[in-house]
């Protein structure tokens, strides 16, 4: 029996996670949920799933859901120090990590410091302390498992006795898919009229928005470039993106040989969540089975960095290393907060990245209060950027 913490229970990763956990009740006990303000949703998950333990981002999202749940043997707290211990509690094994954005990043860290089973949705753990995070799952022996569809397909076609090892395993090179999201093949010029509706209609995948406008500009990707750089120790020259509209492949990796294996699937989330659940086993997820006779054509091509100016970004910051990532990735979660808001435009989101790149410098990651100040400073030098443009 698997006792899980899920952090962000009420997004879709979380959503999905529960979904798969329900249908092996034998299996795994859910001790912990938290959300952070969608207080009827995890309430209606507490009443499912009976967690000990319930967190959320406020006191006055606490004493809503103590109201809701009045009667139930479930103790509700609330803030960041609530959320490090339900992750790091000598009650839990394994922790769903799947807070969106920077907000994940220090409970994330608190279940690897407590050598627990992660598994890892929340992508700017890695993008922001890379090092700090990966030293943490060494010294005090975490598993690290990931959970976005792109790394799980990396994770499933490597030998598992040569993590981190790509030469040793004879990788020539990583291949990370990408679907080009609902702009793909949209007027370049035409880009600067885009609403928030449009960027959040993905053609594949259910996700939620801020994923969703990554998506569309394709940071989402390579905030997974910088990630897959952590998670396997490939240098950014060993990492390429690759265009798949389809879906089905969900990455792959060269070797140098000239094999490449690839992992396929329908593009559900429940696919990867139950590959990380069950490690080194297998369990239904709820997923069909992939039908390859009815996939007419499955087409790749090459980024175009002109129409994905973030994709090159991203790059840029893996490169220079430091505190780099931590600044792409503040600069991106202000520019999506005021597109989504309508306060700029969706090309205006590469710029102020792009500004607050160009105009701070960065320096090294030695602990997480310089990332978190690194994080701090872009992000002021974001709303700046933001408030000019909103005044334009």
């Amino acid at each position: 029996m698997q006792h899980i913490t899920i952090l962000g229970a009420t997004g879709s990763i979380g959503v999905s996670t529960l979904d798969v956990l329900a249908r092996h009740p034998g299996e795994y006990n859910v001790y912990a949920l938290s959300a952070h303000s969608r207080v009827e949703e995890l309430a209606a998950q507490c009443r499912q799933f009976q967690p000990r333990r319930a967190v959320v981002g406020s006191a006055e999202a606490a004493a809503q859901l103590s109201a809701l749940l009045e009667g139930q043997a479930i103790d509700i707290a609330w803030g960041e120090a609530a959320l490090c211990e339900i992750a790091s509690s000598a009650d839990t094994d394994t922790v769903m990590a799947a807070i969106v954005g920077a907000a994940g990043l220090a409970p994330t860290l608190a279940a690897a410091r407590a050598g627990k089973k992660v598994l890892l949705a929340n992508k700017e753990a890695l993008v922001m302390s890379g090092q700090l995070f990966m030293d943490a799952v060494r010294e005090h022996k975490a598993t690290l498992l990931p959970i976005d569809s792109e790394h799980n397909a990396i994770f499933q076609s490597l030998p598992a006795h040569y993590a981190r090892q790509l030469d040793a395993a004879g990788v020539a090179k990583i291949l990370l898919t990408a679907s080009g999201g609902p702009f793909l093949q949209r007027a370049v010029e035409t880009l600067e009229n885009v609403t928030p509706e449009e960027a959040c209609k993905h053609p594949n995948w259910s996700m939620g928005r801020k994923i969703s406008v990554d998506s569309a500009t394709m940071m989402n990707k390579g905030l997974e470039v910088i990630e897959a750089h952590w998670l396997f120790g490939a240098p950014a020259e060993r990492i390429e993106v690759v265009i798949h509209p389809q879906s089905v492949i969900h990455s792959m990796v060269s070797y140098v040989d000239g094999s490449v294996l690839a992992q396929l699937g329908n593009p559900d989330m429940r696919t990867p969540i139950a590959h990380a659940l069950a490690y080194p086993e297998r369990i239904h997820s709820g997923v069909a089975q992939l039908d390859l006779t009815t996939m007419a054509a499955l087409q790749f091509h090459q980024p175009d960095y002109a129409r994905f100016p973030c994709l090159a970004l991203a790059f840029e910051a893996l490169r220079a290393g430091g505190t780099a990532p931590a600044l792409l990735n503040a600069a991106n979660e202000v520019a999506v907060d005021a597109f989504l808001e309508r306060r700029i435009g969706f090309r205006d989101i590469d710029r102020v990245i792009a500004r607050v790149m160009d105009e701070n410098t960065h320096g090294a990651a030695h602990d997480i209060a310089a990332v978190m100040a690194q994080d701090e400073r872009a992000r002021a030098a974001a709303q700046q950027i933001v408030a000019t443009i909103a005044r334009n």
